[in-house]
């Protein structure tokens, strides 16, 4: 059986520890027998030949891509390249580009109270990617989105109103699985920083996650 191949693209504002969490997400993969290519930036996304990865993973964040890079990006993953990220390097990667927003299922736009405690509400299904995970406490940032609602949503959180009330009992979700053409994406919004990775069942779900999508 030939290794699966990954391709992961990193940049952008250094808050988001772009490269670190980039070696983390390169060591998962490894660690799934993957051969894995790192680049900086979005040249990549250009290359004719881009569908010879089952996976690419975006650790860009608040970038911009050029229409011709978006465009192969887009193609490849509608015919079937899975599409794997995490919080707003790949939900806040590209504000300028709707089509990428169009495939990724959602685009980040406020995080009330900036670094706070919440809780990530496991959504009541048996999907695997978060088979056998319970509700947990978070610190981060809870982000609030505008999302697609044809994604598939696996888990949510609650905006209590503290921060800004005009929100309170609002249903965020947090992680979802959905499809753009035969493509795969999935995407979680936990992983602020690096750091976030060593909360066991960020890590975990974001790896079940890339696998998912990878098929």
């Amino acid at each position: 059986m030939a290794q699966k191949k990954a391709l992961i693209a990193w940049g952008g504002w250094e808050g988001h520890t772009p490269q670190e969490s980039t070696e983390i997400t390169k060591g998962i993969l490894e660690n799934n027998h993957f051969d894995v290519d790192v680049v900086e930036g979005t040249e990549a996304f250009r290359d004719p030949d881009l569908s010879r990865y089952n996976l690419i993973v975006p650790v860009i964040t608040m970038s911009t891509i050029e229409k011709e890079e978006v465009e192969n990006l887009c193609k490849t993953v509608e015919k079937g390249t899975g599409l794997a990220g995490f919080h707003g390097c790949m939900c806040d990667a590209f504000r300028n580009s709707v089509d990428y927003q169009f495939m990724t299922g959602g685009q980040w736009v406020a995080h009330p109270g900036n670094i706070i405690d919440f809780l990530v509400e496991i959504f009541p299904t048996k999907d695997p990617i978060t088979e056998g995970i319970q509700d947990f406490p978070y610190k981060s940032e809870q982000y609030f989105m505008h999302v697609d609602p044809s994604n598939e949503v696996l888990a949510t959180t609650t905006f209590t109103g503290e921060h800004c009330s005009w929100v309170k009992g609002v249903k965020m979700p947090v992680v979802w699985k959905r499809v753009h053409g035969v493509g795969r994406v999935f995407y979680s919004a936990l992983g602020h920083v690096a750091e976030e990775f060593k909360v066991q069942e960020m890590a975990t779900i974001f790896e079940r996650g890339m696998l998912w999508a990878a098929r």
